[in-house]
């Protein structure tokens, strides 16, 4: 999975591009079929905001996290990630299982 990351208000550092990875692999792990996700990191004043989106299934996936620390965000954004694709997935599966019902007619009552 290929995971573009950028920053608002904030240079991306070789520490910062190691969290990201390092936290998001798992997700990359669970759901393989993912191939990009984009990463952006905004720096306010006392908040630290990670905004993840990527796409899976036909469907745009985005989670947003917010804390007063950068790297309790990130993992706080991967952790929304992983549970939104589960769910999404678990959608998906659902849909696939459903099964088809037919009305049956009375057509064999006496009149």
């Amino acid at each position: 999975m290929k995971i573009n990351i950028s920053g608002h208000h904030v240079e991306i550092t070789e520490g910062i591009n190691l969290a990201v990875e390092n936290k998001f692999a798992k997700v990359a792990k669970h759901f393989p079929s993912l191939m990009t996700l984009d990463v952006i990191v905004t720096v306010e004043p006392n908040q630290q905001k990670i905004e993840a989106t990527t796409s899976y299934e036909g469907a745009t996936v985005s989670v947003n996290a917010t804390d007063k620390e950068l790297y309790a965000a990130i993992a706080s954004a991967a952790t929304k990630l992983e549970k939104a694709l589960a769910h999404r997935k678990g959608v998906l599966s659902a849909r696939k299982n459903k099964r088809f019902e037919v009305e049956q007619s009375n057509a064999f009552e006496s009149v």
